[in-house]
C-alpha cells in the first residue's frame, strides 16, 4: 500500500492561482543489495550473481552512452546521455565573431531516462493508493550540521542505539534526509557514530574516536 497527499502548486503565468496535484509519499529507498536478496530468494540465482550482473549491465550501458548511443532495455526504458557546459563556462549565443565552446568546455552532465510504457503499466497494476494522514513538510533547518552531530552524540551517550526515526525527531529533518545524513556520518572518520544491521534493521551506535 502506497500513500499520497495533495500538494499545492502555483500555475505559471497566472499570479495567485493555485491548484492541488497528487504526490506519492516516499518512505525510503531500496538499494541493489536488498533487491538482489529478494530476487535470489524467488529464483535459482545467487545474490552475488544478481549484483554482479546488474553492475556489469551498468558498466555496459555507460560504455555505450559514452560512444554517443542511447540504450534501450526492454521492459525498463531508454537511457540517453545529456551534455552541458563545465562550471564557469558561458553559453554560446551564436553571434558573429563570438568564440566557440570547444570540447574541453563541454561534459556529460546528466543521463535522461524515459520509462518503457509496459514498465509504467506493470508498476500501476501493483500500486494501491490511500490518502496519507500526514501532510508533506520540509526538513526543518533550526540546527546546523555541527549541532545535529552533537545532538546525535549526546543521544548515543544516553542510549545504546539510535534509529533514523529517533534522529528525525531529534533534529527536525525529514525521514529520508535524516537517513542520508546518518549514512554519511557513519562513514565519516571522527564522527563518533557507527552503524550495525542492514536495511530496515539498521541502527546507529556510538563509535570510539581514534586518537590523532
Amino acid at each position: 500500500m502506497a500513500e499520497y497527499d495533495m500538494q499545492e502548486m502555483t500555475l505559471p503565468n497566472e499570479e495567485g492561482k493555485r491548484v492541488l496535484f497528487p504526490r506519492m509519499r516516499l518512505w525510503g529507498q531500496t538499494e541493489l543489495e536488498e533487491l538482489a536478496e529478494r530476487i535470489s530468494y524467488a529464483s535459482s540465482f545467487t545474490k552475488g550473481d544478481i549484483v554482479g550482473l546488474v553492475r556489469a549491465l551498468s558498466d555496459s550501458i555507460a560504455a555505450e552512452m559514452a560512444m554517443g548511443r542511447s540504450v534501450k532495455i526492454e521492459g525498463i526504458g531508454i537511457f540517453t546521455p545529456a551534455l552541458g557546459l563545465r562550471k564557469g563556462k558561458e553559453r554560446e549565443t551564436g553571434e558573429e565573431g563570438e568564440s566557440k565552446r570547444n570540447a574541453m568546455s563541454i561534459c556529460l552532465k546528466d543521463i535522461n531516462f524515459k520509462a518503457d510504457k509496459e514498465f509504467i503499466r506493470n508498476t500501476a497494476r501493483r500500486c494501491t493508493l490511500e490518502r496519507s494522514k500526514h501532510k508533506f513538510r520540509r526538513s526543518q533547518q533550526k540546527y546546523t550540521p555541527e549541532e545535529r552531530l552533537k545532538l546525535a552524540q549526546e543521544y548515543l551517550t544516553a542510549h545504546s542505539y539510535m534509529t533514523v526515526a529517533d534522529y528525525s525527531r531529534l533534529t527536525g529533518l525529514l525521514h529520508v534526509t535524516a537517513a542520508r545524513e546518518l549514512v554519511r556520518l557513519a562513514q565519516e572518520e571522527g564522527s563518533g557514530i557507527g552503524s550495525t544491521g542492514k536495511w530496515s534493521h539498521k541502527v546507529y551506535v556510538a563509535k570510539p574516536v581514534a586518537n590523532p
